[in-house]
């Protein structure tokens, strides 16, 4: 098969596209040929191995693994013996690593399960890290109810366009902040408001939000606590930070307030799993999510597609299609 391979941290120039050996799906696993997957920003900081603190588990000098991508969406070709939740020929979609390649595994009780009715391929790709990343987010750290008030600071970006409709779907009112080329997009998946952060300072409005989440953590903690309520909610989801540590000292800072202010201060990592790839496809296929994909590229053209990414003004998901 065809599969995108990297063995040594730099820039996208360092990754190949070789043939290797398509793999064995064993006898709980599920092996699916790729249709489409989706680029993440976790793509160019494995790439990078940054920030630095990373390469304790992925490799201190080099990779120990050499795929890339995260999510994917396609059609299952074989199951192990012991799997009873799919066939061949099942259109699924799901979380599995090394997926810019022809054909991934994933075991059967793994992030896995029936792609949304209605979505092509590419569009299903786009959903599982990021609409994972923005649900749990909202619902488990920001304990989202009816009628609060919702801040997305990178609001049309990959997670941000989830994060605005999971949001309206809660019930919340939801103002969308990014640049001038989106206000319309944000605005027309649902934003109630939308702020051009080159127009207008997002924190020093005068208005109080419930939940901020902040996917791009440009402005300092201080700042963006001035947008709570006095019961409010923080939720720092950006990689940005230094070479070294990357968002772990605004990480530290924030647990570190959690102990003496009465905000919300919680940091959170995504769980993948195959429970909330299923409410993603009820919330999806009745309607009221819809992924956003801002431009596909081939599996030749991965390289390209991180290096847009990792710029940092993707708009929407950049999908690869196989």
């Amino acid at each position: 098969m065809k599969a995108i391979r990297y063995y040594a941290y730099g820039p996208p120039e360092v990754i190949s596209l070789e043939e290797t050996g398509r793999p064995e799906p064993g006898d709980d696993g599920v092996l699916v040929r790729v249709r489409a997957a989706s680029v993440n920003p976790g793509d160019w900081h494995l790439l990078r191995g940054s920030p630095y603190v990373f390469r304790a588990v992925a490799g201190l000098t080099r990779p120990k693994a050499h795929g890339l991508g995260a999510d994917f969406a396609g059609v299952v070709e074989a199951v192990g013996k012991e799997v009873t939740r799919f066939a061949p020929g099942d259109e699924v979609y799901g979380c599995a690593p090394g997926s810019f390649a022809e054909y991934v595994t994933v075991p059967e009780s793994g992030p896995v399960t029936g792609k949304p009715a209605g979505l092509t391929f590419e569009q299903a790709a786009a959903v599982p890290t990021s609409a994972l990343t923005a649900l749990q987010a909202l619902r488990d750290k920001g304990r989202l109810a009816q009628g609060q008030k919702v801040l997305v600071n990178g609001a049309a970006g990959g997670i941000g366009t989830f994060a605005v409709q999971l949001a309206k779907a809660y019930g919340a009112e939801v103002t969308g902040v990014c640049g001038g080329g989106n206000v319309e997009l944000v605005r027309s998946i649902g934003a109630d408001d939308v702020i051009d952060y080159t127009r207008q300072d997002f924190t020093r409005t005068g208005r109080r939000y419930d939940v901020v989440l902040d996917n791009v953590g440009n402005r300092p903690v201080a700042d963006c606590r001035r947008l709570l309520t006095p019961d409010g909610t923080y939720l720092h989801n950006s990689g940005s930070g230094g070479r070294w540590f990357g968002p772990m000292g605004r990480i530290i800072r924030l647990n570190a307030l959690n102990l003496v202010v009465r905000h919300a201060l919680p940091s959170f990592v995504t769980r993948e799993n195959a429970a909330d790839l299923v409410t993603l496809r009820e919330l999806i296929e009745a309607g009221r999510l819809a992924p956003v994909v801002g431009r596909t590229h081939p599996l030749s053209e991965v390289p390209e597609a991180i290096a847009h990414v990792e710029r940092g003004h993707a708009r929407g998901k950049v999908v690869i299609t196989l």
